[in-house]
């Protein structure tokens, strides 16, 4: 009898990824995904239902993935304030893999198109913020220096630009600047400071 073929979840998700950067979102079926990790399409319905549920589990593991990445960075930094955001920074240090930007880019467009996928991410995104706020002795400019690190990392992530290794070390040095300085609450335009 032969030995019979051990069916991970990751193996799956790994698959899925692999399609989505070969092909795009667009062509990521069950069967594509099958095919990559050479099982059957119903070893794959068996974890993952429906595309929607594949993509959903996608999603989720990427952001545990950079989660623990961060939470890993937090920990062997030597400064206590603001190490959620400094977590972050010191991660952003090292530019994606490049097999990872058509990756980004298409999970990205899924996130667009599908309502419940955008929630996940907007739930992740509160956590991540209320973190920044919470872990820094200054939460204004901790919080601008987040936004800024997020355009930053969206640029590069989905390969917009590329920041040679001396803007990267610039960059990331002014956004520590940032997080130490303590920004007032500027009045927004039209609104009156009462």
């Amino acid at each position: 009898m032969g030995r019979k073929k051990e069916i991970s979840t990751d193996s799956i998700l790994d698959a899925a990824e692999q399609v989505i950067g070969q092909s795009g979102v667009a062509r990521l079926t069950i069967e594509a995904v099958a095919a990559q990790a050479k099982i059957s399409k119903a070893s794959v319905l068996y974890v993952h239902k429906t595309k929607q549920a594949l993509l959903e589990a996608l999603v989720t593991r990427a952001m545990q993935r950079d989660d623990g990445i961060h939470r890993e960075a937090e920990l062997r930094l030597d400064k206590n304030d603001s190490v959620a955001l400094r977590g972050r920074i010191e991660v952003a240090k090292t530019p994606p893999p490049e097999e990872f930007r058509p990756i980004a880019l298409n999970l990205s467009s899924a996130l667009i198109l599908n309502t419940e996928l955008r929630r996940t991410m907007q739930q992740h995104q509160s956590e991540v913020i209320e973190r920044i706020i919470t872990t820094s002795a200054y939460p204004r400019g901790a919080l601008l220096a987040y936004l800024a690190l997020e355009g930053f990392k969206f640029l590069d992530h989905l390969d917009f630009h590329k920041w040679s290794a001396t803007e990267r070390a610039q960059i990331l040095a002014e956004l520590n600047w940032l997080a130490d300085q303590d920004v007032p609450v500027a009045a927004a335009t039209g609104e009156k400071d009462d």
